[in-house]
């Protein structure tokens, strides 16, 4: 027969307690076992002194006939100085699968091509402000705002030539038709 020191489940549904129990290795979680020796609240504070209590003595005893800890039982004992528990090392723990790697890696990929694109659009930028700004005299600048303050006017004559023009492109509408009649009188004449 072998003993293991372990969890026993006790409370309600989503309050869970549970004892500290010494029981035979195959008998059920919630079943049968042959003396509690402490007890565990995991609602309480992480530092609260209510949070995990043990008998000592008999956790001492149990330990030296030979019943084997759970790892969560382990690190209570540890905790609470009765037996050293060696440290664990699973490095492979925390590594991500291969799927979420290959996420990863096209995440990675795309952000790269984001950068690169955004580095070749700055550099275009620079670039075609660079041109202009060497070609140009710094003279021009000032050339360049006068052309539009005189838009405004050229709106304004513009609006008022459409104006003239429209009288003017109706008489040569009006020609137009003469001149073409003249010709025709012009072949009746020879005909």
């Amino acid at each position: 027969m072998s003993i293991s020191i372990r969890l026993s489940r006790g409370g309600a549904k989503k309050r869970p307690y549970y004892r500290i129990v010494v029981a035979n290795s195959r008998s059920p979680r919630d079943g049968k076992y042959l003396e509690q020796i402490g007890i565990y609240n995991p609602l309480l504070a992480k530092d609260s002194p209510e949070r995990v209590k043990l008998i000592e003595d008999r956790a001492r005893y149990w330990l030296g006939v030979g019943a084997q800890p759970t790892d969560r039982v382990a690190r209570f004992l540890d905790a609470a100085g009765i037996q050293e528990r060696a440290a664990r090392l699973n490095p492979k723990k925390a590594e991500p699968g291969e799927k979420a790697k290959e996420r990863a890696e096209e995440r990675a990929a795309k952000i790269a091509e984001a950068e690169e694109a955004a580095r070749a659009a700055e550099e275009e930028a620079k670039a075609a402000a660079a041109a202009p700004a060497e070609e140009a005299p710094p003279e021009e600048p000032a050339a360049e705002e006068a052309p539009a303050e005189e838009a405004p006017a050229e709106e304004a004559a513009a609006e008022e030539a459409p104006a003239e023009e429209a009288p003017a492109e109706e008489a040569t509408a009006e020609e137009a038709p003469a001149a073409d009649e003249a010709p025709a009188a012009e072949e009746q004449a020879e005909g």
